[in-house]
């Protein structure tokens, strides 16, 4: 008895197959097409001339780029690939085959249009009613830049090199002028050598010019801060109090030895990343809703703290339609928290939760359920922030952030597997960014409206 399926490679369909009969009804590759051809995509299409040869239609090569992101398929060589072997893939292509440098000239292209894109799904998911503004939790996380950490180059080395380039350079000019009398070694193009010397200082006298042109930057923000502690502590003198701690000391200014820059991407920087070391990498800030895990705004710098990203942040929420909402409470970590970053929330009519400093895992279990304090009175924004944490209610609030910005960090790379940005430069990482984020929130849309 028989007790295997039958198969035949080599049977012919009786009729012309149906690419759209291969992907099932709630597949996360028939949403993508659904969401991509509700999008206005004029800003795309509106970019090509009509000559030569039949281009793919953006909505295609969109699709493509965003189930791509969505389960883990960043290289558009890959993508290529599996529009061959991927059945999801292949129906997001319609049998159709773009090559990776389509694909790839494509995301490059198109990455400023990205963010008009990623606000669109917003609104799809707010008439979907899948968003609703409210609660929103912002985090910062360290991503790898696509450059090593050992192409970096210190301030201190570049002035080595260049002492040690222009001493080669002068001894092969000497040889060259004694090459009469003395025959110059097999192999040993001098001209070719110089000039390959010149090359290297050209290159090193325009990473050194960047480096002071970045700590001239550094210092002009360091005697900014200085000065406005200078004056702080003047005004609590005026005012009669003796100001509390040391006094402070004018920043050092100039380049030092350890200033780096990186000869791969100059505008990505070393930073600490979790785990302990140091890597090449660029700061991607986002903002995620509490209900939904959806993002709602992001950005990417440059510094290596998020000290001075709530402002950044708040402006990307404020340009956000006025349909999706408002964000009435904003829950940030301690590494947000200064009394500048809790005054710019409230001016924005934003209710700032940043906590003040590292909170302990396991609170005293009598501290967790012991009532409220009184609150303040005439009390400034700082205290007042610090009782609302302090709260029952304001507790449970915070503890959304942990399970929401940081669940999103953590499944785009630890399972899409985005641990490295594919572009280089600011404004590309940015764009490739939002991509990510576009794909992030496509990919939580379709789970959230199968609920």
């Amino acid at each position: 008895m028989n007790r295997f399926i039958v198969t035949n490679r080599n049977t012919d369909y009786l009729l012309p197959p149906s690419v759209d009969e291969w992907v099932p009804d709630n597949h996360l590759a028939r949403f993508v097409v659904e969401v991509v051809d509700q999008l206005d995509l004029s800003a795309l299409t509106g970019q090509y001339a009509g000559r030569g040869k039949a281009a793919h239609h953006p909505a295609i090569l969109l699709g493509l780029m965003i189930y791509g992101y969505a389960t883990g398929t960043f290289s558009s060589r890959k993508i290529e690939r599996a529009t061959y072997d991927s059945v999801a893939f292949r129906f997001i292509a319609a049998n159709t085959h773009p090559d990776h440098d389509t694909l790839a000239t494509f995301r490059r292209r198109f990455l400023s249009d990205i963010v008009n894109l990623f606000v669109q799904v917003l609104l799809l998911a707010k008439t979907m009613k899948l968003l609703n503004l409210g609660n929103v939790s912002l985090d910062g996380s360290k991503v790898k830049a696509n450059a090593s950490k050992h192409k970096a180059l210190s301030y201190g080395r570049i002035g080595q090199l260049e002492t040690q380039l222009a001493q080669e350079v002068k001894a092969l000019m000497a040889r060259a002028e004694a090459a009469d009398q003395e025959p110059v070694s097999d192999g040993m193009d001098i001209p070719a050598e110089m000039a390959r010397r010149e090359d290297r200082l050209a290159a090193l006298a325009k990473a050194r010019a960047e480096i002071e042109a970045r700590v001239a930057e550094r210092d002009k923000n360091a005697q900014a801060e200085y000065e406005a502690k200078v004056a702080k502590r003047q005004v609590q003198r005026d005012a009669g109090k003796k100001p509390r701690g040391k006094e402070p000391k004018p920043p050092t200014t100039g380049p030092q030895a350890q200033d780096q820059i990186n000869l791969t991407d100059e505008e990505s920087r070393i930073m600490p990343v979790s785990g302990g070391g140091f890597e090449q990498c660029f700061n991607t800030q986002t903002s995620v809703d509490t209900d939904t895990l959806l993002i709602v705004a992001t950005h990417v710098t440059q510094a290596t703290n998020d000290k001075q990203q709530i402002e950044p942040a708040l402006a990307q929420l404020a340009a956000l339609p006025e349909a999706l909402g408002d964000v009435k409470n904003l829950l940030t970590d301690a590494g947000f928290f200064s009394s500048a970053n809790v005054k710019a929330c409230i001016d924005q009519g934003i209710t700032p939760l940043l906590a003040m400093k590292r909170e302990h895992h396991r609170p005293d279990v009598f501290e967790r359920f012991a009532p409220d304090q009184p609150a303040p009175i005439n009390a400034d924004p700082v205290t007042e922030m610090a009782y609302r944490l302090s709260t029952q209610a304001g507790r449970a609030l915070y503890g959304l952030r942990k399970q929401t910005v940081e669940t999103v960090f953590g499944i785009i790379k630890s399972v899409l597997g985005f641990r490295q940005f594919s572009l280089r430069g600011l404004k590309n990482v940015t764009g490739e960014w939002n991509l990510v984020a576009l794909a992030w929130n496509i990919k939580r849309m379709n789970v959230l409206r199968m609920k």
